[in-house]
């Protein structure tokens, strides 16, 4: 018979929340909590009433003994009612105060329910007089522990549903700050390539090549919108990855000309594959700055992608003199590093990425990604 409060409406968590995903499948039928209210309270005194029923007229079925069972269940229901008003009240006071006062409260409500029962089973015996002391001791005890009762499951079911919202807005909390995470990782691929970029503008304004500095900054626009378009925790396809990563290569190679050689090696069964974006341009950057940028003959970038069962492998290598590991850590200075990607890889996927790097003493760099195999999904999509 215990009973969620209507007023207790302010400490259930709204609908929709993830209890569903949890082992007690309650949450949903407390979505509605007026309609779980007073259907608890329904089905609990109806219950006690039948319970009460039985044991009342196991000696014979007779008006004497089923009305004030009757009675008793009715002023009970209307007790309760009372009851959950004053705990929901009491929530809102100081922790110690609204302890004792549910206490307080929960004995004059069991002193009142048998004093009720005794005056509705005085009613029906003919020659007693009015409210006697021993029919109240008699009620008293039952009757306090029906009270008890109700109150023990309406402070538990209160709590339970207080700890999963509470579970909830952690859970939401928690993923807020992954996809701040995510943001902040994806802000910090740009402006290391946007002011190579511009100061490049600059050389060919200074050098009046006016046409190879419009096509470079109409490049660059196309290359801006897209990472503007996008939000910064979306996936796209390796297939989008791809072409704005030849985008981006394109204004690279406006610096570098044929310094900068570049070979892309995609299945297509991968092409529709899903993978955090910009997620392989600071790889081909760091290619760039490491390999092509320290030799006069500049290097080749290979960007391969793999479908090997339910997973993808990506790898980027360079034909450069090669990345030690003591020299990786100079690169994340400027905020594009191999660090900021093995992050965002944890971000999206946790233990189910790798994400290695190899560098040959003979020359040469590689880095090697490992993903879930995902569909596309259109609603993750960038526009």
């Amino acid at each position: 018979m215990a009973t969620l409060p209507a007023s207790s409406a302010a400490s259930l968590s709204s609908p929709g929340s993830s209890g569903r995903r949890r082992a007690l499948n309650v949450r949903p039928f407390f979505e509605d909590k007026s309609r779980a209210f007073w259907t608890l309270q329904a089905v609990g005194w109806a219950g006690y009433l039948l319970l009460r029923s039985v044991s009342s007229i196991s000696n014979g079925f007779t008006l004497e003994r089923i009305i004030p069972v009757i009675v008793e269940a009715i002023v009970g229901y209307c007790v309760t009612l009372l009851l959950s008003a004053c705990y929901g009240y009491y929530r809102h006071l100081p922790r110690v105060a609204g302890a004792l006062l549910s206490v307080a409260t929960l004995v004059v409500a069991a002193i009142l329910y048998a004093t009720l029962n005794a005056f509705s089973f005085s009613l029906m015996k003919p020659g007693m007089a009015g409210i006697s002391l021993t029919l109240v001791a008699g009620s008293l005890f039952i009757n306090s522990v029906s009270l008890a009762g109700w109150s023990a499951l309406y402070f538990a079911i209160n709590y339970y549903l207080i700890v999963e919202n509470q579970i909830d807005e952690m859970r939401a909390l928690e993923l807020q700050a992954s996809n701040a995470q995510l943001a902040m990782l994806r802000y910090q691929l740009n402006p290391h390539f946007l002011f190579n970029t511009l100061n490049s503008i600059s050389t060919l304004v200074l050098l009046k090549q006016t046409e190879r500095a419009n096509a470079m900054l109409s490049r660059l626009s196309s290359f801006l919108r897209y990472t503007l378009a996008n939000e910064p925790t979306a996936h796209v396809t390796v297939a989008q990855e791809v072409e704005t990563l030849k985008l981006y290569l394109e204004i690279e190679k406006m610096r570098f000309e044929d310094r900068l050689r570049t070979e892309f090696d995609i299945d297509p069964r991968a092409e529709r594959a899903r993978l955090p974006s910009l997620l392989l341009q600071p790889l081909v950057e760091n290619a760039i700055k490491y390999a092509v940028t320290p030799q006069e003959e500049g290097a080749e970038i290979c960007v391969r992608v793999r479908l090997a069962g339910e997973r993808v492998q990506i790898g980027v290598s360079d034909t450069g003199p090669g990345l030690h590991e003591a020299r990786i850590s100079p690169s994340l200075s400027t905020g594009v590093g191999l660090t900021n990607i093995r992050e965002r890889l944890v971000q999206a996927y946790g233990p189910e990425q790798r994400f290695e790097t190899r560098s040959a003493p003979a020359g040469g760099f590689s880095v090697e990604i490992e993903i879930p195999f995902q569909l596309e999904d259109v609603n993750r999509e960038a526009a």
